[in-house]
């Protein structure tokens, strides 16, 4: 079977784009999911996104994102733009464009300029239900101890809809990456105080405006980008007074930049880019 597909990225973030507002989700998504990411022997992504027919009135499509493990993931704040994008030159040429997701509700999107999108990601919580978490102390998950990978760290755990866990790192210069994240990341992901698994974020404070983040997300490893893992940053940087309230926050990212304003109200906006790389078609 031939499978079509358009390739997109958002900060280095990159999925493989599957347009099924008139087929429907297909049932082998997550067998292909695990098949076509694998770099270097397939098209190479961190996952596939399904772009879905709405699911609530007045919605424009439906978002469903599926892992490099093939597991379904609850949102991804670059995919989500990059949705946007795709429907913009698919049919659906308008400066706001609304967006369901399964797990994370709908998600308002606003054209800033020419492949930039603003998403209203809703409000972020640090309630323990919320994550889920177990184990780890009252709310807001603000300062939690967690004893991970053979030392205890000062984590601030958030939901953006999806679980994150941000550790603030105090040298830039170590900040990891690479082969020191891929020893460190799974034991956070795993780790038993989150039932659900966790993405994790390692972030280091330029200024109160400036961050620069490292990621490991669940079932897909070290990413170039997380947009949800930005905002999530962000809204732990603000709930330890680090970073001030209704003030945009740039996130640097391996793959690009992320800005980032944390609403009094709880509101989470992240503004960023959103790319097609290619189009091309798969045999299945």
């Amino acid at each position: 079977m031939k499978l079509n597909f358009t390739k997109m990225q958002g900060c280095g973030n990159d999925y493989i784009y599957l347009d099924c507002r008139q087929t429907g989700l297909p049932e082998q998504v997550s067998e292909w999911s695990r098949v076509l990411s694998r770099r270097h022997f397939s098209v190479g992504a961190d996952g596939i996104i399904c772009i879905c027919p709405p699911i609530t009135q007045n919605a424009d499509a439906t978002m469903r994102m599926f892992n490099a493990d093939g597991s379904e993931g609850k949102m991804c704040g670059n995919g989500v733009r990059c949705v946007a994008q795709y429907l913009y030159t698919h049919g659906v040429e308008r400066d706001v464009i609304e967006i369901d997701t399964l797990f994370a509700g709908r998600k308002t999107l606003r054209r800033k300029g020419e492949g930039i999108w603003q998403a209203d990601m809703g409000k972020f919580c640090a309630d323990t239900a919320a994550l889920p978490a177990v184990g780890l102390g009252p709310d807001p998950l603000a300062h939690v101890t967690l004893t991970a990978a053979g030392r205890s760290w000062d984590a601030c755990c958030v939901s953006m809809g999806n679980p994150h866990c941000v550790i603030q790192w105090q040298d830039l210069n170590t900040l990891p990456t690479g082969a020191a994240l891929a020893e460190i990341g799974p034991e956070f992901e795993h780790h038993a105080a989150f039932p659900e698994g966790v993405n994790t974020e390692f972030v280091y404070v330029q200024s109160p405006t400036s961050l620069v983040m490292r990621v490991w997300e669940r079932g897909s490893g070290e990413t170039m980008a997380c947009g949800t893992g930005a905002c999530a940053t962000a809204a732990a940087m603000v709930l330890r007074g680090v970073c001030s309230w209704d003030t945009p926050v740039d996130v640097a990212l391996l793959g690009g930049v992320l800005s980032i304003t944390v609403c009094r109200d709880g509101t989470v906006l992240m503004t960023g880019p959103a790319e097609t790389a290619f189009t091309g078609t798969a045999e299945v």
